[in-house]
């Protein structure tokens, strides 16, 4: 299926059972090359830092793997773990994954041979590295730990600040606050742990599918200049990156996706020539089918014939999904990535400083709620601003009022209620974002009077008293590989410094824009016909900080 036939019937083609490949792992295996077809099965326990607990037991005691890999980091989880780092040396990574993924099953996890892969080194992986061995000591287990640093560049923030860098996509200067700013480094220093022996890899800043694809790397020991292989293997990564979105998450038809609850965590399993199975574990909820995959496939992915990694540029757009009948839950064949010369650049994420916000919520009971929660949002705004005049504050760099219950969120789409009271309750989400701390003080102060001094119904304030947290926006730009030192650290001690090779590379002029598909449309119904786009399309959205890319959308020509 293209990227034009992505664009297809909502109903996926069925493919008959297939024999499974052979499984392989280098380390377990009685040479260096894996036999043709052989297989490699990855699973991925976290999408993002905070995801659930339940992922890793069944990947662990179901899900057969030779690798467990976790994704944590976000741009602003970086800037969140700069602020813990600045507390104390000690922080400064994702303790999730310490206490809660690896702590309670680092017995098992080792008893098997899987080998476990993760980002949740964060700004400082050298400690997360310090704290799992701590954890393996206890457990009375030898583990060989890898570190993979060199994403952190604020050690050279002054020197970039003149150099003429602007927004990757804004074109706006360097910003004069930077908070973070992290390298997207690749695969290949992961998979060059690997081959050192580690048991875990933990990095700091690296593209989520790097994750997958240094396992692959490892274990087929593919070259640098097998793009389509390459290719294959980091949507072998995206595809299972963001944990259960590919298992039934947030999926456009999510009525049809059973026991959320116990929704089942992805496996991708590849073979040495780039074939996929996407699957889950047995005995557990969610769904893997062409509509789940198929979403998550779109989710961030900007121009799906040059998807810029760091280890190649892959064309997603003949990319083919096929559920195959016979497994518990559906699975999925993938297959169709194409790869051509990654560039001789990384791509940099930073943050930087935009002000403090804070947010008020409050229940409001009653006849006529929205209108009495309008009026107190919008009293308590009247009564601040006339505070700050006479402070020598200015005003609010934004505000957002919102009553929840009256379709606010629809804007003039909204539907009102036929007697033209409205609800009898609602609640009050007023947001405001100022440049100064301590105007936001004044706000804060502010919300809790209105509850004996405006309309009567506000029945609290959920939370207590807002609290005030900095503005963090993301800027991106390019920075040489050659200028990016990557050194490789194992149970605590420097191993080497990674060389990046750049000679398969090329700096071709990219599009971020996708491309637009000029393909007839046929079989379409004629004249007058209102549709709910959930009944014509698979939709995913993403962000990256304030920037909400919602038009990704998979949408199939024949469907109506």
């Amino acid at each position: 299926m293209s990227f034009a036939a992505l664009l297809r019937l909502r109903r996926p083609r069925l493919l008959r059972p297939v024999p499974r490949p052979q499984r392989w792992n280098r380390r377990r295996g009685s040479g260096c090359e894996p036999p043709a077809g052989a297989a490699v099965r990855i699973g991925c326990a976290s999408g993002f830092w905070g995801d659930t607990a339940a992922a890793v037991p069944q990947l662990l005691y179901g899900g057969k793997l030779d690798f467990l890999v976790f994704d944590y980091l976000s741009e602003i989880t970086m800037s969140l773990l700069t602020a813990a780092k600045a507390r104390s040396p000690v922080l400064g990574y994702a303790p999730d994954f310490i206490s809660t993924a690896m702590a309670p099953y680092i017995k098992d996890i080792h008893r098997k041979g899987i080998r476990v892969i993760s980002n949740a080194g964060g700004i400082n992986p050298l400690a997360c590295a310090a704290a799992l061995q701590e954890v393996a000591e206890k457990a009375d287990i030898d583990l060989k730990i890898a570190v993979i640093t060199g994403d952190d560049l604020m050690s050279e923030k002054e020197n970039l600040r003149g150099a003429g860098i602007t927004d990757l996509e804004s074109g706006k200067p360097f910003p004069d606050s930077v908070h973070s700013m992290n390298v997207y480094l690749g695969a290949r220093p992961i998979s060059r742990a690997l081959d050192l022996g580690a048991d875990v890899v933990i990095t700091g800043r690296c593209v989520d599918s790097g994750i997958v694809l240094g396992a692959l790397i490892h274990s087929f020991g593919w070259n640098r200049d097998e793009f389509d292989l390459l290719a294959a293997g980091s949507l072998a990564g995206h595809l299972i990156e963001c944990g259960a979105q590919c298992t039934g998450g947030i999926f456009t038809d999510w009525h049809v996706v059973p026991d959320w609850h116990n929704i089942g965590f992805p496996i991708v399993e590849c073979s040495s020539e780039g074939d996929l199975i996407i699957s889950k574990p047995p005995d557990t909820g969610g769904l893997i089918s062409f509509g789940t995959v198929a979403e998550q496939l779109v989710y961030e992915l900007g121009n799906p014939q040059r998807y810029l990694l760091p280890d190649v540029t892959c064309d997603f757009s003949e990319v083919s999904i096929t559920e195959i009948p016979g497994f518990e839950g559906g699975a999925v064949k993938v297959h169709g990535a194409k790869g051509s010369p990654p560039s001789t650049f990384y791509k940099v994420g930073a943050t930087y400083l935009d002000g403090f916000r804070a947010t008020a919520v409050c229940p409001v009971g009653g006849p006529k709620a929205v209108q009495k929660g309008k009026l107190t949002a919008e009293s308590i705004l009247k009564r601040t601003r006339f505070m700050f005049s006479q402070l020598g504050y200015e005003d609010y760099s934004a505000v957002n009022i919102q009553v929840l219950g009256s379709e606010d969120t629809y804007g003039p789409h909204a539907r009102r209620s036929i007697d033209g009271q409205g609800p009898r309750e609602a609640v009050i989400w007023l947001a405001v974002h100022h440049k100064q701390k301590e105007a936001l003080e004044i706000f804060s102060k502010e919300i809790a009077p209105a509850g004996a001094g405006m309309a009567p119904g506000l029945t609290g304030v959920i939370g207590g008293r807002p609290r005030i947290s900095p503005v963090l926006k993301p800027f991106f730009f390019r920075y040489p590989k050659s200028n990016v030192q990557i050194n490789l650290f194992l149970n605590g001690q420097y191993v080497e410094t990674f060389e990046e090779d750049l000679t398969f590379t090329s700096d071709e002029a990219v599009s971020f824009d996708p491309p637009r598909i000029n393909s007839e449309l046929k079989d379409l119904p004629s004249g007058h016909h209102t549709y709910r786009l959930e009944d014509l399309a698979y939709t995913r959205s993403g962000d990256k900080g304030n920037s909400a890319n919602i038009d990704e959308s998979v949408w199939f020509s024949n469907s109506v």
